[in-house]
């Protein structure tokens, strides 16, 4: 089994490391997130046509549903990867062949914010599932959002703090000088950062829909929002992240 980072969006950001590791796949597992996310599996499917062997299969899994309000967030997301894995195993025992090779395609890297390894510790835990686990790293969207924006991610001798949107009111004091935050549909940072702080955004980073927009909270923030909302409703979902940096 690879788990195999294919970087945000750009596919010239694919390393030669993940290249090989496509080379001799089998089978090539994707959660299919609705008729609105079509153009990610569409990204993925060129992706194998340019790097991956002719005789690849595509396994199209349609994504189990998911409560994304709940009580408990923490028990919703174990409860919704553990249909995953399910659904994934079932796959695997009945698709791949004995001896055979499959492997997920990640966006960005896999160790961050991605849950699709934790899904792979599930199913190597399983008794009926041998699994020889690879894992080939990616180019982080937070790495190429300050590409993008031609920026150092912190300031000399400053942490640099990677949390969500969901978190960030949570940010402890002392760690908030340079904030990378994903996952954050709801912008949070308009509630809790400062009009001076500084943020730098990006969506779709990597790809021809690609929007950067920065400056002070207070001058662009709401800016940020309509551009998001607009983009969102245009393609008919968005992948963004941000820094945001105390002011001095």
């Amino acid at each position: 089994m690879r788990v195999i980072g294919i970087g945000p969006g750009d596919p010239r950001q694919i390393t030669l490391q993940a290249i090989e590791a496509m080379a001799d796949v089998d089978v090539f597992v994707a959660l299919e997130k609705g008729t609105a996310k079509t153009g990610l599996l569409d990204a993925r499917k060129d992706i194998l046509a340019r790097h991956a062997d002719s005789s690849h299969r595509l396994i199209e899994l349609a994504d189990p549903p998911r409560d994304r309000n709940p009580v408990d967030y923490d028990a919703e997301v174990r409860r919704w990867h553990a249909a995953r894995a399910d659904l994934i195993a079932t796959a695997l025992r009945d698709e791949l062949p004995d001896g055979g090779v499959a492997a997920f395609l990640v966006w960005g890297d896999p160790a961050l914010y991605d849950s699709t390894l934790r899904i792979v510790d599930d199913l190597s835990e399983r008794s009926d599932l041998t699994l020889d686990v690879e894992v080939i790293p990616g180019v982080t969207s937070a790495s190429a959002l300050t590409a993008a924006h031609r920026i150092v991610a912190n300031r000399i001798g400053e942490p640099i703090h990677i949390t969500t949107g969901r978190r960030l009111a949570d940010t402890p004091a002392g760690a908030d000088a340079n904030q990378i935050v994903m996952l954050d549909a709801d912008l949070a940072f308009r509630a809790t950062a400062d009009p001076d702080d500084h943020i730098w955004w990006g969506a779709y980073l990597g790809t021809p829909d690609e929007i950067l927009i920065s400056g002070r909270v207070g001058e662009v923030g709401e800016q940020i929002a309509a551009e998001r909302a607009a983009a969102r409703a245009r393609i008919g979902w968005i992948m963004d992240i941000y820094l945001l940096r105390k002011g001095r």
